[in-house]
């Protein structure tokens, strides 16, 4: 049977849920942090989790390799590729979170030297980055296991354990800093401990789904082949492309925000809370990649041409409602949201005049966001990569261009540049896909 609208929001809309916890629950570090006594605390905290940040977004493939490949095992009810799915990712994360925890001095050292924060900050950002880097392994051990579950679409297992996470995570930051008075090590130790128990909680879930137990009733060991040539090359081709993909939105995140320095103090703050805004439209967006991932991957493995054109029909119609309902939102309700942010008159006045690039985003960008969970369903990766690429080297022209003509309004434009283009750029490999 064809999978359905509903079908298709019963993925997506638990799966939405799942990623949205994740900025809105972290928000409460920052809050919880913020009534601390010294503005050190605060700052510590952003700088150390500014480096974990990008150390993890750019293994964040991880998690959605692991998805893909799961979901292509499952499609072709293949156990045996199921487990492969899970153990290859899992051998990878435990080596670059050991090389995290042996390299940990040199990546500190790097990184507050390329931020370059005032002495005090930089002392508590040390202090946060020395406690939760023995966590490394454990974070990225925990996205092959979330992905592996999403990949099986057990959807309520993994909103299970975010949510469980996240929650941990909150309730000890509140009582290791509020009523321990461990300041920014109770943070870091907050973070520390969820992860351990989540990584414990997912190791269970995924003991007790039906693969593993079935695959454990059938007696096959095929350890070798998991680790063949073949497949590994596979496996990291796919991350590769990823690996690259998120390279070139951290490039493009950077470049904005210190464009965005250079027009003051208040500018800066008014166009980062646009840009949180934009991260929360575009989770909204991951719960409809993801449920589309899911699908593809399904399809693949089960080499059903039929199915696969209808999730590309679904994607296509959730991609087009979300985007208008999103930007139509954000229209309507711009004002008591950036309220939420912030009290400040002058920076509140100053988001005033970019709402209407921020109205634009999902419009331009919502084919990329969704299509790219297409893609990685079947694990077709390079036209990602591609499109990431050319999307980034339009966005520097535009910079280059745009800024010294438009000022801020030049910046925004090359942002929505950049996310036009990594939509228009993929969308255009589609008949590609569906001859695969």
């Amino acid at each position: 049977m064809l999978p359905s609208h509903r079908a298709y929001l019963a993925l997506a809309i638990p799966l939405i849920i799942s990623t949205i916890t994740t900025p809105l629950l972290g928000a409460v570090d920052t809050a919880v942090i913020g009534h601390l006594s010294h503005s050190a605390y605060l700052g510590g905290v952003a700088v150390g989790t500014l480096i974990f940040n990008t150390l993890y977004w750019l293994f964040g493939f991880l998690r959605v390799s692991t998805s893909a490949f799961t979901a292509q095992a499952a499609g072709a009810k293949n156990n045996d590729q199921g487990i492969a799915a899970l153990m290859r990712p899992l051998a990878i994360a435990l080596l670059i979170g050991a090389l995290f925890i042996l390299l940990q001095k040199p990546i500190l050292l790097a990184s507050l030297q390329l931020i370059h924060p005032a002495e005090d900050v930089a002392a508590q950002a040390s202090i946060y980055f020395n406690i939760r880097i023995w966590g490394a392994p454990l974070t990225l051990v925990n996205y092959v296991l979330l992905g592996w579950l999403m990949g099986l679409s057990r959807v309520k297992a993994t909103l299970f354990l975010q949510i469980s996470m996240n929650v941990i995570n909150m309730v000890l930051a509140i009582v290791f800093t509020q009523i321990m008075q461990w300041d920014v090590a109770g943070v870091a130790g907050a973070t520390l401990i969820a992860e351990v128990l989540a990584c414990v909680l997912g190791f269970v879930l995924v003991l007790r789904s039906s693969v593993w137990r079935e695959w454990k009733r059938s007696g096959k060991r095929d350890w070798r082949g998991w680790f063949g040539a073949v497949e590994l090359k596979s496996v990291m081709a796919t991350n590769l492309d990823l690996m690259i993909r998120t390279a070139c939105l951290l490039t493009m995140f950077n470049l904005f925000t210190s464009r965005s320095a250079g027009f003051g103090t208040d500018q800066l703050a008014a166009n980062a809370i646009l840009l949180q805004i934009h991260y929360l439209m575009a989770y909204f967006f991951d719960g409809f990649a993801n449920a589309s991932s899911i699908m593809t991957g399904q399809a693949r493995g089960a080499r059903d041409q039929k199915m696969l054109q209808r999730v590309i029909h679904l994607s296509w119609f959730w991609t087009i409602v979300t985007s208008v309902l999103t930007g139509g939102l954000y229209f309507a309700l711009k004002e008591p949201l950036i309220r939420l942010f912030t009290d400040n008159a002058t920076v509140i006045s100053l988001t005033d005049p970019y709402n209407a690039w921020l109205v634009a985003f999902p419009l331009a960008a919502g084919l990329g966001l969704v299509f790219y969970g297409v893609f990685t369903g079947m694990t077709v990766t390079y036209p990602i990569r591609n499109s990431m690429l050319i999307s980034l080297v339009f966005f520097l022209i535009a910079l280059f261009w745009c800024v010294p003509h438009y000022g801020n309004h030049g910046l925004w434009l090359s942002f929505i540049v950049f996310a036009l283009g990594r939509s228009l750029f993929l969308v255009i490999y589609l008949p590609r896909l569906q001859r695969i």
